[in-house]
């Protein structure tokens, strides 16, 4: 959307992607799982085109001859859809979110906290509210800092077309096996890398795996963000969840007792016990799935190994 409102890119207009992009003075390489192939705003929206987002971007920073400056347009953008700042809203919990600038250039950590108010942005096309937590539903005054139409700096009419990719993720995309029957869910699949240190030395485990979705797609209802630590693509766990939870408050009920199912009958628990298991261990891709079955049986026979051995 700042792309759109930039005027650096249109609805139509193409990127080639070849399974990844290219950046920096040596050449670095940022993977890219989309398949490959042209991509417009909406494909790339729908199939997560890495390269098609990098694009965008680049051009944004690019439009200026100053690159801080640029960063700082760029930066302005993001932080009116609520990012990057304490959100004001009442839980006592929570960080200032981190949203680079031009003086914050070289150092940029995601944070992935405020992402179900930027979905209420979009999925309101331009606006959204300060959260709010609501104990019970009598009827009383809510505080007018709760109540106040925040409105970002992207023009409405550039939200659509980013709607309609985020409807092509449900129709055809990284989410299409998502799809819950009589309700018209918008949503965007992502992954964070996971590091942490085993003694002493930085070590990549599984990807976070992130979703965020609203629905319908028209007059919404329900905003969402789900991170599952440990949880791979975004589909896998957390689009599992938020679909879920979007027919449970739209619907009452759940239908899509298959996804229930999946997610009931998996763990990630094992993810959680490699870095103290001392063991060399697999990631992503090449690290299994398991049921909370065998992954009980697997713990009770570890368990009765140790015993033998002590």
């Amino acid at each position: 959307m700042v792309g759109l409102q930039e005027g650096v890119i249109t609805e139509n207009a193409t990127v080639t992607c070849n399974h990844g992009y290219v950046y920096g003075r040596n050449g670095r390489k940022m993977a890219c799982h989309c398949g490959g192939g042209v991509r417009n705003l909406n494909s790339g929206i729908a199939h997560s085109c890495n390269t098609y987002f990098a694009t965008a971007y680049r051009k944004t920073i690019e439009k200026y001859d100053d690159a801080s400056y640029a960063m700082d347009v760029w930066s302005s953008h993001i932080k009116s859809f609520g990012l990057g700042n304490y959100l004001g809203y009442d839980l006592t919990i929570g960080k200032k979110g981190n949203i680079p600038d031009g003086a914050y250039y070289d150092k940029w950590y995601p944070d992935f906290k405020w992402q179900a108010t930027m979905t209420a942005a979009i999925a309101n096309r331009g606006f959204y509210y300060t959260p709010h937590i609501i104990k019970s539903n009598e009827k009383k005054k809510i505080d007018t800092a709760y109540t106040t139409k925040r409105n970002t700096t992207i023009d409405k009419r550039h939200f659509e077309p980013v709607i309609e990719g985020l409807f092509d993720v449900y129709n055809k995309g990284t989410a299409s096996f998502l799809q819950v029957p009589d309700i018209e869910i918008c949503g965007k699949t992502g992954t964070a890398e996971n590091f942490t240190k085993i003694d002493g030395v930085r070590t990549q485990l599984t990807d976070h795996s992130i979703f965020i979705a609203f629905a319908p797609k028209d007059n919404p209802k329900i905003a969402i963000a789900v991170l599952v630590e440990n949880g791979y693509f975004g589909a896998r766990f957390a689009g599992r969840i938020a679909s879920l939870m979007i027919e449970k408050y739209i619907k009452g009920d759940i239908t899509r007792t298959d996804l229930e199912k999946w997610v009931m009958e998996h763990t990630l628990e094992h993810e959680y016990d490699k870095p103290f298991s001392g063991k060399p261990f697999k990631i992503n891709a090449n690290s299994r799935m398991m049921f909370v079955k065998d992954y009980e049986k697997q713990k009770k026979k570890n368990q009765n190994t140790q015993n033998d051995l002590e």
